[in-house]
């Protein structure tokens, strides 16, 4: 029986922790609804032997009289961490003994049936869970700009490349939900890899499970999983592992999609007259020490530095965890997958604000396409849909003309109407003859790229209703990201709430 003194000191350290279980209760939710920022190895641990202490207490594992004083220990540690200075251990065998410090070896009666290997395991998968959540977020925020731009730039039309050359004009909303489509495959990877995540190790021990009779299913639940590991070995032998390499394959795919559009506004600066650039000043371009001339992209340049440092990083799981026997922890540390996933969303701060800069010059890039001929194919298609001539032919007949604007520097809204007959009269000589079937109007019309892009027909083009649909979806997907993240918060926030009332109740 427990004397009074030792009832004194539990009363007196259920009062004193009381107030640290409020100051968790509020101090760790509020900095995961920001980010998840306090929700480190300790925390978890320690959300680990709290669910420990209740879940063995109801289930007769741990005797109730010595509930308090585990419950009193526990709290101890958790409200020393929180100290400014306080030790905040990230392994089990640095956390146990401050436990033992703080309520005597009886603490250690709730490790019946656990091990380094599974409360790793689930610290590891609730840390990566909370960063998983995090670059969703970022990523919603991106794709929210992107799409705005999209719908503020839905008539601008601009050229569009293909294998670096000038190909076809497009609006610049279109091109740009082209990108977002990109990072929405992202953020469908992130929900399906959260999944896989968000399940809970705890109760299989090393790799077989143990002979003790562990609500698995319980513990899940008040640490906010949603679903058990299945298989006791893959607990934490394979998929803590291959977890991370998963999501470095997304933070991979983000990266690239944000490279491959800053490439495709660097090669604009390498034009005498670009239409489109970023806004100087503010920290977008700087000038060069040497040369007054030069704006120098340096928001584009550290950006995309900041998606190959993602790439590099993201390809670390993959090499720590290449040829090793299962199980091993080269490919397990939270800290540096954390920082894998904290350079993607670094990166997609920088595209956020990338997409806010860019500065479009819309009559420069209607000077552009002018000067380019790249509305050249609406020629060949024209002429095989209304006067059903083989598109090769009227790809034979574009070629020409183009060749004889580039040799004598006509741009397609000066091309004389003359000229263009005669040189159609010779690349049909050998298909039959035949005199230029389109009116003056016509071929006018054929060459105006603002016209092109409107008379697009098919799903998916850059035509207003076409854009006006594809916006409203993207705008749609993003709510529906913004409300799944919601959700999956509230579900963890809910849980851990849950755990710190019954705890809380063990401390009285």
């Amino acid at each position: 029986m427990p004397t009074p003194r030792l009832h004194s000191r539990v009363k007196s350290l259920a009062r004193l922790t009381a107030l640290a279980m409020l100051m968790m209760s509020v101090g760790p939710q509020a900095a995961f609804a920001a980010g998840g920022a306090n929700h480190d190895a300790f925390f978890w641990l320690g959300e680990i032997n709290k669910a420990s202490t209740v879940i063995n207490t109801d289930e007769g594992l741990l005797d109730r009289s010595q509930a308090p004083r585990v419950a009193g220990g526990i709290a101890t540690v958790l409200a020393n961490g929180d100290k400014p200075g306080g030790q905040r251990p990230s392994t089990v065998i640095t956390f146990e003994p401050l436990m033992i410090q703080a309520a005597g070896q009886e603490v250690t009666l709730i490790h019946a049936g656990r091990s380094s290997q599974d409360m790793l395991a689930t610290v590891r998968a609730a840390m990566l869970r909370d960063e998983v959540l995090s670059l969703a977020d970022q990523l919603n925020k991106t794709s929210a700009t992107i799409v705005k731009l999209a719908r503020q730039h839905a008539e601008t039309i601009v050229p569009n490349y293909t294998n670096g050359v000038a190909a076809q004009p497009n609006s610049y909303g279109h091109y740009l939900l082209g990108i977002n489509a990109g990072l929405e495959r992202d953020a469908q990877r992130l929900r399906e890899a959260y999944q896989r995540i968000d399940r809970s190790p705890m109760g299989t021990t090393v790799l077989n499970g143990t002979g003790w009779p562990l609500n698995r299913t319980r513990m899940a639940s008040y640490l906010g999983f949603s679903a058990l590991v299945d298989n006791a070995y893959d607990a934490s032998q394979i998929s803590a592992v291959d977890l991370p390499v998963e999501v470095g394959a997304i933070v991979t795919s983000i990266a690239l999609h944000t490279g491959s559009f800053i490439e495709d506004v660097m090669t604009q600066y390498a034009q005498p007259r670009p239409w489109i650039l970023l806004q100087e000043g503010g920290g977008n371009t700087y000038v060069s020490s040497a040369m007054p001339q030069k704006r120098n992209p340096g928001l584009l340049n550290s950006t995309r530095e900041k998606a190959s440092t993602a790439i590099t990083l993201a390809m670390g799981p993959v090499i720590r965890a290449h040829n090793l026997p299962p199980g091993m922890s080269d490919a397990k540390d939270a800290v540096t997958n954390g920082q894998m996933v904290q350079s993607a969303i670094t990166t997609l701060k920088g595209l956020d604000r990338i997409m806010t800069a860019l500065v479009i010059d819309r009559p420069r890039a209607l000077d552009e396409l002018d000067s380019d001929w790249t509305a050249s194919q609406e020629l060949a298609d024209e002429l095989m849909r209304k006067y059903k001539l083989p598109f090769r032919v009227g790809h034979h007949f574009a070629s020409n003309l183009v060749d004889y604007a580039k040799a004598h520097d006509i741009k397609p809204s000066a091309f004389p109407y003359a000229e263009a007959k005669r040189i159609y009269a010779e690349a049909v000589r050998d298909y039959g003859g035949g005199e230029f079937p389109m009116s003056e109007a016509e071929f006018r019309a054929a060459l105006d790229p603002v016209a092109i892009v409107k008379r697009r027909v098919t799903v998916g083009g850059p035509q207003p209703a076409e854009m006006e649909r594809m916006l409203k979806a993207s705008e749609g997907q993003l709510a529906q990201q913004d409300a799944w993240i919601r959700a999956r918060r509230a579900a963890i926030d809910g849980s851990l709430g849950r755990l710190d009332r019954d705890f809380e109740k063990l401390l009285k």
